[in-house]
Order: structure tokens, then C-alpha cells, then sequence
């Protein structure tokens, strides 16, 4: 069965994660993506050498893609970028503020050659505005927009640890760029996206600053807790019987915390006691409530909480690092090949059911160089 983008061109004038994370998935769905590349290649492959050599982000990230190493400044490489955007379907780029404009690839210049084409530019705070022209990494979006504020414990904000604010824009630009290509598919007219690294975390804080600006309410840092339901977080469990571990439990509603307290925690009189009776009030009192569970589990292995957490078909979690990530009995894997030998990656998360796909090659730089010049030489 052919995969839904094949015939589809993508050119991806990119570097770091959040514009690859998106022509990467356009990539994984069958779409011919040719990656524009300097001299020293994106800098994500200097990353790190993790993978047989290769940067982890780079491998991760560039899948299923052509590299080519052009110039800008040179008329020849001008002009055979020209020529290759002439003949794409879609053009994304994510280079520094301006960039692409002063190199003579712009989206409104090459929307009004090209009115089939779809732009999709991704930057740091957007294109207007008193924060339009500044750089922009993950991390400093993370502080600017707030998010490292509600994350990590009370005593300080910490960095989500993975880079959130480029994944979240990848996933952003990834969605827009699959709704431009259906509606030029009723219509013929392509589109112009914009995606911002701010934009994308300031909607996962829609919830923090909601409850700010309705409620007068500063989101908590809560650690391995929640901020607005009780019981939900890490609890210690074995300690007063020789079996120290973590189980994080989550309790979502009365009918649930009625289970918990009577199945698990023995204590039905717990029910009775005002204080716990709703789930703002056991919010309110979660220190007292917490106390409460904490003596209780301490007296139970983990296996005994873990098989009353099932039998009363309450929510639980190990609290794992990246080694019991890596053998986990759910992780789905996929191989693709490298310059160096293969990596055995995360699978992609949507599962196409009856079809099976298989991811592209991720390539060394400038690996397609010679061919792609003379494909577009004319």
C-alpha cells in the first residue's frame, strides 16, 4: 500500500530539533523530504556522538531525508534552491529572524511565484512584536513562557528534561502542514503557516494561566504530585518492612478515593472525616491526607500495594529512570540505518492498523549533494 505523502516534496531549510521533528514526520509518512544543509552541516549533528557516532537528536530527527550541502551567498546555489522550491510542495524553514527573506527565499516571495506552494516558517517568539528579532532556544522558551515555573519542585523551577518547547512545535507544524495539504487538495491554493516555539508552550500553559487569571491561583510546583487533585503523586511504600520503593498513584475522582481508602488503605473511616470528603478539600488539606497514606503504605511491600491498586482498579505508575525505560515490556523499537550502523529507536506513536511502514535512512551530510544537482541542473 503506498504511504499517504508519496509524491509529496518537501524542502526543509532547517537545523536543531522543532522544523526536522516536523519534515521528519512527513518523511515517516512518505514524503520525499530534501534537506538543505551549509557547509558544516545542521548543527544538531555536533550534538553529541552517542549513536555509533552519530548525534541522538540527528538520528532522531532526520530519518527518511536527502541532504544537500548548499551556499546561499552563491548565485548557483541561489538559483538551484530556487529550482528545487519550484518543483515542492511544501517549503519549511526555521533559520535565525530574517534569514530566509534576505536570502531571497521568503514566503511571501515564493507564495506569489508559487501559489500551490505551502510555507511553513517556525521561529522563536513569533514574527512581530518586541520579541520578533530575538534567538531562541528550548530552554530559554521554557523560562520565558513560564513552564519552567510550574515544573520541578517547590524549593525551585527546573527544565522539563527533554527539549518540549521544539517537540511541541515540530508536532504543531506537522499538524498545520497536513491541513494546508488537504485544503489545497479541495482547492488548489496553497497556505503560508508560522509556528513559534513561545506560541506552542504558552498553549500547553493554558490551564496554569487560566486558573491565574480567572481564579487569582499561582500554579504550584508539586514535584511528582499534582497541583488540583488529591490523592495524586509519589508515595514512599515498604519502609517499615524492609521493601523502600515508589509507587504514583492517581486518584481521579470520589468514586475512586472511596476504592483507595477502603480497598487499599483499609481505612474506611478516612470517608467519614469532612476534611476529605471532596477532592478540593482533600487539595486543601493535602498535607494531612498525604501523611495519612504515607503511614499506611509504609507498612506494605510494593507487590501487596501494587496488587490492591489493581483489584480495586485504581491508577498506579513505577516512577522509572531511562534504564527501566529502555526494557520496559511496552517500548515499541523500529531500526533505521546510518552512516555509521543501525539505531534502534523509539517507534513512532500512531500505529497504522493492517499497514506496516518502514522508516528512511538517516543521512551523512551532504550524501545526496551530486545527485540532487543534477536532477535540478535544468
Amino acid at each position: 500500500m503506498a504511504l499517504p505523502l508519496e509524491g509529496i516534496l518537501v524542502v526543509a531549510v532547517e537545523q536543531a530539533a522543532a522544523a526536522p521533528y516536523a519534515s521528519s514526520r512527513l518523511a515517516d509518512a512518505g514524503a520525499r523530504v530534501i534537506k538543505i544543509e551549509r557547509a558544516g552541516g545542521d548543527f544538531a549533528r555536533g550534538y553529541d556522538s552517542a549513536v555509533n557516532g552519530d548525534s541522538t537528536y540527528f538520528v532522531w530527527l532526520n530519518r527518511g531525508k536527502e541532504s544537500i550541502v548548499l551556499d546561499f551567498a552563491k548565485p548557483g546555489d541561489a538559483e538551484l534552491l530556487q529550482r528545487i522550491i519550484g518543483r515542492a510542495d511544501v517549503l519549511i524553514q526555521n533559520l535565525g529572524p530574517g534569514a530566509a527573506k534576505r536570502a531571497g527565499f521568503g514566503w511571501e516571495e515564493m507564495r506569489a511565484r508559487h501559489p500551490r506552494l505551502i510555507t511553513c516558517d517556525i521561529t522563536g517568539y513569533g514574527e512581530e512584536g518586541p520579541y520578533a528579532g530575538m534567538r531562541a532556544y528550548d530552554l530559554l522558551v521554557q523560562a520565558e513562557s513560564g513552564i519552567a515555573s510550574v515544573t520541578g519542585t517547590p524549593e525551585a523551577p527546573g527544565r522539563i528534561g527533554v527539549s518540549a518547547c521544539d517537540v511541541a512545535t515540530g508536532m504543531y507544524a506537522h499538524a498545520a502542514i497536513l491541513e494546508a495539504l488537504l485544503q489545497r487538495e479541495r482547492t488548489g491554493i496553497g497556505s503560508a503557516i508560522h509556528v513559534s516555539l513561545f506560541d506552542a508552550m504558552s498553549d500547553w500553559m493554558t490551564v496554569p494561566l487560566l486558573h491565574y487569571e480567572y481564579a487569582g491561583m499561582i500554579w504550584p510546583r508539586v514535584g511528582l504530585s499534582h497541583p488540583t487533585i488529591a490523592p495524586y503523586g509519589a508515595f514512599p511504600v515498604g519502609a517499615a518492612v524492609g521493601d523502600e520503593e515508589t509507587v504514583l498513584v492517581g486518584v481521579q475522582n470520589d468514586g475512586e478515593w472511596s476504592r483507595f481508602a477502603q480497598d487499599v488503605l483499609k481505612r474506611p473511616d478516612l470517608l467519614e472525616r469532612p476534611e476529605f470528603s471532596t477532592n478540593l478539600a482533600r487539595v486543601e488539606h493535602r498535607a494531612e491526607l498525604d501523611q495519612e497514606i504515607v503511614a499506611i503504605l509504609a507498612t506494605m511491600t510494593k507487590l501487596e500495594v501494587v496488587e490492591a491498586l489493581k483489584a480495586s482498579r485504581i491508577a498506579f505508575a513505577s516512577v522509572n529512570d531511562v534504564t527501566q525505560l529502555s526494557t520496559h515490556p511496552q517500548l515499541r523499537r523500529v531500526t533505521v540505518p546510518t552512516a555509521h550502523g543501525e539505531a534502534n529507536l523509539v517507534a513512532p506513536p500512531a500505529i497504522f492498523r493492517g499497514q506496516s511502514r518502514t522508516l528512511g535512512d538517516v543521512p551523512g551530510l551532504g550524501q545526496h549533494t551530486t545527485a540532487i544537482r543534477d536532477e535540478f541542473s535544468k
